[in-house]
């Protein structure tokens, strides 16, 4: 199936730090390259992956669930780390949910987290519904493109399949789990106004996680989509600092 134009993966090869970004759900890597341009630009390696049943039409997300996605993350990372010597991991909305399962699972794998708006709970009756609601009804509106700044399209789809939704929905519940295990240096940013994840899933993520590094930073104008919003030059630079910070530490440059 031929890809979206702009919905293409991105990487680059360059220093000792690697750094995987993880986009959204139904959403793709446009969501996130001009953030992983910057990070190339600063010298780092830079793996930023198409999810599987992202970048074409909704119906290939329908066969896909959330190991799929998980999946293809996980093996980046390892990718990552055979070339390496450390390995951060960000990513946006679901991506932050899946960069947060990959810094639970890989431990000192992981040499920090970054994440925007992470989507850590699903809508409790919505959820309650969708295990039958799945079978009877193909597909929502979808809930792309939530940016403040005009003009800007993060290259996702307009319909939700309800298939892949309650996979995602399987996904927030695990992950709520394993946040415990997360001890890495962690950044959260998240925007003060987000019509697709309210901002109480940081303080979710914040109040279960382990790390005792952290640093929380509100964005006062962006929506959803911050990486392409309005603040999305604040967050490249606070990605700068956070990764300068910890890599200084280790006394690496």
């Amino acid at each position: 199936m031929p890809l979206v134009p702009g919905t293409e993966p991105f990487s680059r090869e360059g220093s000792a730090t690697g750094i995987l970004l993880c986009h959204g759900f139904t959403g793709s890597p446009a969501s996130l390259r001009p953030w992983a341009e910057h990070l190339a630009a600063r010298g780092h390696t830079v793996s930023l992956p198409l999810l599987p049943g992202h970048g074409t039409r909704w119906q290939e997300l329908q066969r896909t669930g959330w190991q799929d996605w998980y999946g293809s993350v996980d093996r980046e990372l390892r990718l990552l780390r055979d070339r390496c010597e450390e390995v951060f991991v960000v990513g946006l909305s679901m991506g932050g949910a899946l960069a947060l399962r990959l810094a639970a699972r890989h431990g000192d794998a992981v040499a920090g987290v970054v994440v925007v708006n992470p989507a850590v709970t699903f809508p409790r009756v919505k959820g309650w519904a969708l295990p039958a609601l799945r079978h009877l009804v193909p597909t929502t509106r979808g809930i792309v493109d939530d940016i403040a700044r005009g003009g800007v399209a993060e290259g996702g789809y307009d319909r939700v399949p309800l298939h892949a939704a309650n996979a995602m929905r399987q996904l927030t519940r695990l992950l709520r789990g394993d946040l415990p295990q997360v001890t890495q240096p962690l950044l959260v940013l998240h925007s003060r106004v987000d019509h697709v994840v309210p901002p109480s899933d940081s303080a979710v993520v914040l109040g279960a996680v382990s790390s005792t590094d952290v640093t929380e930073i509100v964005l006062e104008d962006s929506y959803h989509v911050a990486t392409l919003d309005h603040d999305a030059e604040r967050i490249h630079q606070e990605t700068d600092a956070f990764i300068s910070r910890l890599t200084t530490r280790e006394g690496r440059t």
